[in-house]
C-alpha cells in the first residue's frame, strides 16, 4: 500500500469515528481479523481487571497478565472450550483459525492461529451483546489458564 493511499484510508477512518452512533453492521460478517483485534482487548482488560486484586504491584500485574495474554496461553483455552461450543461460536473460531497474519517467533502456527480463534470468538460475542456467554466463557479461560500456569511453575 502505498503512503498515499494509506493517509487516505486514516483520514477516512477518523472522519468516520466522528459520525453520530456505532455501526459496524453485523459482527458476524466482520472480517476475523477484525474481531480478533477487539476480542485480545476484551481479554486484555478481562484478565487485567481479574488481577488487580492479587497485588499492588504494576509490574506484577502486568507480568502476570502480559504471559494469560499470550497466544500459547489462548490456545490452551481455546482448545479446552472447543467441545462445549455452539455451532454459531463455532465457525467463528474456525474463520478467526483460517485467517492468515504473521506468525510471532513466541508461538507455533498452531498456537498463534487457535489464538486467534479464541480472541475472535472473544470479539464476536462482545460485538453480538452477548454478555452472559461473553462472561461465561471469560471466566472459564482464566481458569483454565490461570492452572496451565500453575503447573508451568
Amino acid at each position: 500500500m502505498k503512503f498515499e493511499q494509506y493517509q487516505q484510508i486514516k483520514a477516512h477512518a477518523l472522519a468516520a469515528c466522528t459520525a453520530a452512533g456505532l455501526t459496524y453492521g453485523e459482527p458476524k460478517q466482520l472480517n476475523p481479523i477484525l474481531l480478533a483485534y477487539i476480542g485480545d482487548v476484551v481479554f486484555s482488560l478481562y484478565v487485567r481487571l481479574r488481577l488487580l486484586p492479587t497485588s499492588g504491584q504494576v509490574r506484577v500485574i502486568h507480568d502476570l497478565g502480559s504471559k494469560m495474554v499470550s497466544a500459547v496461553m489462548q490456545a490452551k483455552a481455546m482448545e479446552a472450550l472447543l467441545s462445549d461450543l455452539t455451532e454459531e461460536e463455532a465457525y467463528i473460531a474456525r474463520r478467526g483459525r483460517n485467517t492468515k497474519s504473521i506468525v510471532p517467533k513466541s508461538a507455533s502456527v498452531h498456537e498463534y492461529r487457535m489464538g486467534t480463534a479464541f480472541e475472535a470468538l472473544l470479539g464476536w460475542l462482545f460485538l453480538s451483546d452477548r454478555e452472559e456467554r461473553l462472561e461465561e466463557i471469560l471466566e472459564r479461560s482464566f481458569v483454565i489458564i490461570s492452572e496451565a500456569m500453575q503447573k508451568k511453575g
